[in-house]
């Protein structure tokens, strides 16, 4: 199964926020496998800017975060057929349209669930169900989900 990861789940395992938040980002990532773990360019972009603007890093140090993970795992581009999707998304449902990029690149790239603490739990779009690793609830979906 493929997942693609949404911004906070890199933010919390850069060690943003809290040690809680941090530590199960950490666990979350180690839980999947990297031939299935996907992550939307436009997420490397929006860990390089809080990484810099909350996180206090320079640029090169946010650039070089933002790497490791794309060199981690495969990164997924944006299209305009995504973004095309994406802005339906936002009319049809109410989704913030960056969160609505995300489950779309997310489509594009094949992946069935969405990690994200920002999107709604549990909500689905065409094939891709999005699912909080942060709540109890969404950990022990994950968990269940990877076996």
């Amino acid at each position: 199964m493929r997942v693609a990861l949404d911004t906070n789940v890199l933010i919390y395992a850069e060690g943003l926020n809290d040690e809680v938040r941090r530590d199960r980002a950490l666990e979350v990532i180690e839980l999947l496998t990297a031939s299935g773990v996907a992550i939307p360019v436009q997420v490397l972009g929006e860990v390089h800017r809080l990484l810099v603007r909350k996180g206090g890093r320079t640029p090169a140090q946010a650039a070089l975060a933002a790497l490791r993970w794309a060199n981690a795992f495969e990164a997924l581009p944006s299209t305009e057929a995504a973004m095309r999707d994406a802005l339906a998304i936002t009319e049809a449902h109410g989704l913030q349209i960056w969160d609505a990029l995300v489950l779309a690149v997310a489509h594009a790239g094949a992946c069935a669930l969405v990690l994200s603490e920002d999107m709604q739990d549990r909500f689905v779009w065409r094939d891709v169900t999005v699912l909080n690793p942060f709540s109890a609830d969404g950990a022990a979906r994950l968990a269940k989900l990877v076996k």
